[in-house]
């Protein structure tokens, strides 16, 4: 395998374990919170209502940073397109090769 193509599968590579490392958070998220759920709802009092804000106080705080998770995932690559990270290396080593020279 040339340089580039080992650069590009690096690259791929670390992409597929940041979709993996988010897929992996959504999945504890998910598990977590339905046995939150499971416990308070075994643990509630006769006529007393599931719907209080105290039961859904960790779902909500850990869902902001699932969100957040997401967005450091996906949003880059719809936002800055496919191959923004690459350009800006090379526009940053274009600048501290020009600097060198001067």
């Amino acid at each position: 395998m040339n340089t580039q193509d080992e650069i590009k599968y690096q690259e791929a590579l670390k992409r597929v374990q940041k979709i993996k490392g988010f897929y992996s958070h959504a999945v504890i998220y998910l598990v977590i919170n339905i046995m939150i759920i499971v416990v308070n709802i075994q643990n509630l009092d006769p006529g007393e209502s599931y719907f209080q804000y105290k039961n859904f106080f960790t779902a909500f705080f850990w869902g902001i940073g699932l969100v957040a998770h997401a967005f450091s995932v996906f949003v880059p690559q719809w936002f800055l397109g496919n191959n923004w990270e690459e350009r800006k290396i090379r526009e940053i080593m274009e600048k501290e090769k020009n600097k060198k020279w001067e």
